[in-house]
């Protein structure tokens, strides 16, 4: 019951005669509205509380979420660019292997036809072998004049 009819009461006649009386109802009725509000405010505290609670688990899973994709980006990237490391060293690698091989094969046709020449001027019998090896070359030659 509200004060206000509480006190309307009180001075309509409804009340009894005791005043006393009157007003014990009306801190009892006072009381019991405190109560109410008091759980109604409670509850809608709680209500509001668990719907806080709710978002911001929500936007923890976002944020964890969004943190995974950029860790995964930022390995990607990583990844990428430690392939592109690892391919230009291999092209490097072949280059300077191609270059040894094209020199020391440059020099084994130089040294045959210089041997060539010099077989076709003595008309000897030339037995020999030769091996080309990263930067020289050995030679193992008999030759055998007829």
């Amino acid at each position: 019951m509200d004060t206000h009819r509480v006190s309307e009461a009180r001075t309509g006649g409804v009340c009894p005669e005791d005043d006393e009386q009157c007003l014990k109802l009306e801190k009892a009725a006072v009381k019991i509205q405190a109560w109410w509000r008091g759980s109604a405010v409670r509850q809608t505290l709680l209500h509001e509380a668990l719907r806080a609670w709710a978002i911001q688990c929500w936007w923890r899973s976002v944020q964890a979420k969004m943190l995974e994709q950029r860790r995964r980006l930022a390995l990607r990237l990583y990844t990428c660019q430690e392939w592109a490391v690892v391919k230009v060293q291999a092209q490097v690698r072949m280059w300077q292997a191609r270059r040894r091989f094209l020199q020391a094969r440059q020099a084994a046709c130089v040294i045959q036809s210089h041997w060539r020449w010099h077989a076709s001027q003595t008309r000897g019998l030339i037995r020999g072998c030769y091996e080309v090896k990263a930067r020289r070359l050995e030679l193992d030659i008999e030759i055998l004049l007829a």
